[in-house]
């Protein structure tokens, strides 16, 4: 291009650029994973007629600039991304979006507006309805750990308060992390007065299922489908990020611990003995598995419509699981990775039934499979060591099989579709040129 541009012209440009921006700040602060944002922002950026081949885009987890240059030209816009949170109905809204403004040809007002929807857009559970799902989510992990029907009624009750709590502390403004350690403090303290009612078989269990809301399950699954793409600086953070959520967990619960004076050779000893093995039917590992599936899509805020989906989502998974585990013998890290990937597998399909990204229907059907034992043997072995021979063994092994569980669930979401995104990925390309062109025959397509 060597022409020179009118205010108009620029003026123009400056207006796409920070409609592109905002775009992605929404994606980013809703808990996109990177190759989502810039395939999203590059279908916007072909509606809004800036050329692929001029544009270009870098995301941080904070941070994203856009950069539009030719041989005469070079215009370059930031957008800061501070309010991080889960909305998997944004996520599906913007995509649905991208592909509405090509396909009836949106006006730069419109899309602006549908966008301000969007991001207004109230969410689809009331805040306490959402503890309340939270609530059911920990008491249903209460269940599959092994709980009976009172503990998964205690879990819920305290997970319910130390949501609510968390909630509140965000409002006041106190610090992200140190409203995740008030909250795990909370929930870990009204879960311990299940010991003190004798109604419960299993009174340790509600301990373990209480504080489980906080898991960065998002965060995770995004920092393995970043590392898998090469987005490499910005996996490392949301890998630091997930890194703090789980210190400031442990760290309330530790807190907990020590307010409560619990002996802590006998609190190790109850979780240290705690059988990993099924002791109810497939059936009920079903329903908490579902219970909880359910309770984490109304925190990342998921369609109504797809609440059932997702709870046969979490079903497959932990019945696949316990299948290759303990059916099989492959053990917890084959089978969580087995479950999670044939939920992968299924939503590769199901995407194309239910119109939402693969991301929607994963996530909250594999949480269920959070390795909770291991996590608290681990963490109570290394809070409670006294120098005894094979205690750095034992938190070191199960630190690490916790690990590797949590891993293998990430790597068997992202692996799958991945592989499905390369694969249609030449589809959806000749269908945007498609889209393109008949914009371009009706007189609506103008570039940069």
């Amino acid at each position: 291009m060597d022409k020179t541009l009118t205010e108009q012209e620029i003026a123009l440009l400056r207006r796409k650029l920070d409609l592109l921006l905002r775009t992605g700040q929404l994606l980013v602060e809703s808990a996109a994973d990177t190759n989502r944002i810039v395939r999203n922002m590059n279908r916007v950026a072909a509606y809004l007629g800036l050329p692929e081949e001029k544009l270009h885009i870098d995301v941080s987890y904070t941070m994203l600039v856009v950069n539009v240059s030719d041989g005469s030209h070079s215009f370059s816009k930031f957008q800061k991304c501070e309010k991080h949170g889960i909305n998997m109905t944004a996520l599906s809204e913007i995509s649905k979006l991208s592909w509405k403004a090509i396909e009836h040809d949106y006006s730069l007002d419109r899309y602006e507006e549908e966008l301000e929807k969007i991001r207004t857009r109230k969410r689809n559970y009331v805040p306490y309805l959402v503890a309340v799902g939270a609530g059911f989510a920990c008491g249903g992990f209460c269940k599959l750990f092994g709980g009976d029907w009172v503990a998964f009624l205690y879990a819920s009750i305290a997970a319910f308060a130390g949501f609510r709590v968390r909630a509140r502390c965000v409002e006041f403004g106190i610090n992200l992390y140190m409203s995740i350690a008030i909250a795990a403090l909370i929930s870990t303290c009204l879960a311990y007065l299940t010991m003190f009612t004798g109604l419960s078989e299993t009174p340790y269990h509600p301990l373990l299922a209480c504080a489980l809301f906080i898991v960065p399950g998002v965060p995770i699954i995004n920092f393995v489908d970043d590392m898998i793409d090469n987005y490499i600086q910005v996996g490392i953070v949301r890998a630091v990020n997930t890194v703090l959520m789980v210190c400031a967990m442990a760290f309330g619960i530790v807190i907990a611990m020590r307010l409560l004076v619990i002996e802590d050779v006998v609190i190790d000893k109850k979780f240290s003995e705690l059988s990993m093995v099924p002791h109810d039917t497939y059936w009920v590992y079903a329903i908490a598995a579902a219970i909880s599936a359910v309770g984490f899509s109304m925190i990342f805020n998921i369609q109504r419509r797809l609440l059932w989906v997702v709870a046969i989502g979490g079903i497959i998974a932990v019945c696949t699981r316990n299948f290759v585990n303990f059916e099989l013998g492959y053990g917890p890290v084959i089978g969580s990775f087995m479950g999670s990937m044939v939920v992968s597998l299924v939503a590769v399909k199901a995407v194309h039934w239910f119109h939402v990204p693969n991301h929607v229907l994963t996530i909250p059907s594999v949480i269920p499979m959070i390795p909770g034992v291991l996590m608290y043997r681990a963490l109570f072995g290394l809070i409670n060591m006294h120098g005894v021979v094979g205690e750095v063994t034992a938190v070191v092994s199960n630190g690490i099989n916790a690990s590797l569980i949590i891993l293998c669930i990430a790597l068997g979401v992202a692996v799958p579709n991945i592989f499905a995104r390369r694969y249609i990925a030449k589809d959806r390309r000749r269908f945007l040129e498609e889209e393109l062109q008949k914009r371009r025959e009706r007189g609506k397509f103008i570039e940069w």
